[in-house]
């Protein structure tokens, strides 16, 4: 993914949440498939997918067009951070 799209993305994002300074981007993959993963704290998840998911489809279409540029292929992760701290206290209490 461009810079200039990650700042797009990010600045979208940061102004559709009521936790901003919570948003945390990140890009992992190989060369032609790029997954970026936003997390989001404060159960601000809702607000980053949107009613029916538009708001995520929204956000994967800016990212398809500009990884396309490049001739990648880019994958959307959303992650909730509370929910995300909330599962693995669950499977931490459950290890033997």
């Amino acid at each position: 993914m461009s810079d200039k799209s990650r700042v797009l993305i990010e600045f979208i994002v940061r102004h559709l949440v009521d936790h901003p300074e919570q948003v945390i981007i990140e890009e992992i993959g190989s060369d032609l498939t790029k997954i970026v993963r936003i997390k989001v704290g404060g159960g601000d998840s809702g607000k980053v997918i949107g009613r029916q998911g538009r708001t995520a489809g929204a956000l994967r279409t800016i990212l398809t067009a500009s990884a396309a540029k490049e001739n990648k292929r880019a994958v959307l992760e959303i992650i909730d951070g509370k929910r995300h701290e909330m599962q693995g206290a669950l499977v931490a209490a459950n290890m033997p």
